[in-house]
Parts: structure tokens; sequence; C-alpha cells
């Protein structure tokens, strides 16, 4: 075990990391200020927390930073195109793009509201579902049980678990993207946990892309931690979302999702009890939801929001490796 760690820091995935992170750093000083040239900035929503209103006009659709590094990472490396790095490559860009139209529709219309609902749900099933299938026919349609080690066949509940696990990915990592750096820090720790299984579980190639998304969202923190010179958007969010699905369905650990991202499921679940108990009573659990506005309006600075989410995440890795 020590002679491939070894192995691995010598080699492409080494290079992988800096080559990321060095495109990531490039594209940065010339990403903000085409954005800000072409009015491609953030519109903040009324109903959210007043000190938010100073972000209005930072630029978005930072996330091609990011997926753009990690693309132009892989195509260096030369791997096959049915390689299994390939195919989380291949969703990166696909949600992204969904993402992408949705920020770009939400600049032109200068609204908080992109593509309608429907029509986010329509693309989301049509990627998924694609990659579902593929998955059906080409990878393994069993999934390990957390803790127990167990393995079990979903067999025909493989695809409509696989469209599940997808939406429910993106929409929470999309949730948790409301503070400078927040999405950013926390996905580059499940990610970490994601590489560090993808060795210890054989599948060498999906720990190389991992390592290369995390060298380009590193760069990326450059310009989005606090105070943010540049949002990711839905078109990172979404992106990031789409990859750790992928790459936990096919090291058969997409239950372990919920356990080592369990800041985006906190997000998530934060948004779904306010919204049903202010329906059912009138009444709000939250100051303000996703949860991380409710820690602002008690008066925790974004920095110690980030940090503590961050340590929290980590916690959770750690008991996710526990869990393998």
């Amino acid at each position: 075990m020590g002679d491939k760690m070894i192995n691995i820091i010598t080699s492409k995935y080494a290079i992988a990391a800096v080559l990321s992170l060095l495109i990531s750093l490039a594209l940065g000083p010339i990403a903000i200020p085409a954005l800000r040239r072409l009015k491609f900035g953030q519109n903040i929503r009324k109903e959210g927390p007043q000190s938010h209103l100073k972000k209005a006009g930072t630029p978005t659709i930072g996330g091609l930073i990011f997926i753009g590094s990690t693309l132009i990472t892989m195509l260096a490396l030369r791997l096959k195109w049915n390689d299994e790095a390939m195919i989380v490559l291949y969703s990166l860009i696909a949600f992204g793009f969904i993402g992408f139209l949705d920020d770009l529709l939400k600049i032109i219309k200068k609204d908080n509201e992109g593509l309608k609902a429907w029509q986010k749900m329509v693309l989301l099933l049509v990627f998924s579902g694609a990659i579902a299938y593929y998955g059906y026919l080409n990878l393994s349609t069993s999934m390990i049980i957390p803790f127990l080690g167990k393995k079990v066949a979903l067999g025909m509940f493989y695809i409509p678990f696989v469209i599940f696990i997808y939406a429910a990915t993106t929409n929470a990592v999309n949730l948790t993207d409301g503070l400078d750096g927040l999405a950013s820090t926390v996905s580059v720790l499940v990610l970490t946990f994601f590489a560090v299984s993808s060795f210890i579980l054989g599948h060498d190639s999906v720990g190389l892309f991992c390592i290369a998304l995390i060298g380009g969202l590193i760069g990326f923190l450059k310009y989005n931690a606090y105070p943010a010179r540049i949002f990711m958007g839905d078109t990172g969010s979404l992106a990031i979302g789409g990859a750790i699905a992928t790459i936990a369905i096919i090291l058969e650990i997409p239950l372990l999702i919920p356990v080592v991202g369990g800041i985006y499921v906190l997000e998530t679940l934060s948004v779904i009890i306010q919204v049903t108990s202010f329906k059912l009573t009138g009444k709000r659990i939250f100051k303000m939801a996703p949860i991380h506005h409710h820690f602002e309006q008690c008066g925790w600075s974004e920095v110690k929001i980030v940090t503590v989410f961050s340590v929290a995440t980590v916690i959770l890795c750690m008991i996710g490796f526990w869990a393998l």
C-alpha cells in the first residue's frame, strides 16, 4: 500500500492535480473581467439575507473555470473514451450544461428564476436516464450497504434508483451553494473521500478524475472564498453534484453520499422542513433556509459557517471510511 501511494504521488495523479490547479488559477483572471464586461452578474433574492444584497452583480457561471480545468486535464491524459474517469467527465459536463442554461436565462431575464422547474426536471431526467441506462448495460448494478459491507443487486430497480441519486445529489449541492466558498470547500473534502475510496476499491482512474476536479476546485477557491470575486452558479453546483453521483455509482457506494455529504443533506432537509412547516402551520422552524442562512441570521460570519461545516464534513468523511 505504501509503494502504491508513493507511485500515485509521483505519477499522472500528481500531474492531474497540479495541471488542473494551475489551469484553474490561470482561468480566474481571464474569466472574472470577461464576465463583468458581459454583465454576467449574480441576481440576489430580495427575500434573502440583507447582507447579500451587496453581492449583486458579482460574476457568476464561475463553474466553467473548474469544469474547464478538469476537462483540459483529462483530455491531456489521453484516456480511452469509455474509461470510467471519462464517464464521470461526461456527467460533469452534462449537468454543468443544465446549470449553464439555468444561469444564462437568469442573467437574460434579470431574475432569480432561470429554467422552469419542469424544464430542469426534463433535462435532469434525460441526462441521468442516459447515464443510468449506460450503467445498467456496462457497470455493476449492485450497491454496497454502508457499515455492513454487503452488496445488494438492484436489478430492474437500478435505473430508477440511479435517476433518484442524480436528482437528490445535484439539488442538494445546489442548495449548499449559498455562501462564499461553502459548496467549493465541502465538495473538495467529499471528493477527497471518494478519491481515496477509488484507490481502496480498485477504481484508480476514477480516483484520477477526483484528483483533477479537486485541483480545479482548489484553484477556483482562490477567487470564490470570502469575499468572493466570482460565484460558481448552477453551472458549477449541478456539475459537482452530477460528478459526485456518477463517482459514487461507479464505486457502488451511492448510499454513502448522505453520510460523507451530510452537509448537503442538512441543507436540503432544512428547506423541506421550512417549507412544510410554513404550509401546514404558517410558522417557520428556522430564521431562514437553507440552514446556512439561519446561522447567518444568528450572527455567524460566512467564514465561521464555512469553517464549521468543513470540520463537520471531515468528521463525516472519517465515518464514511469506517462505513466502507
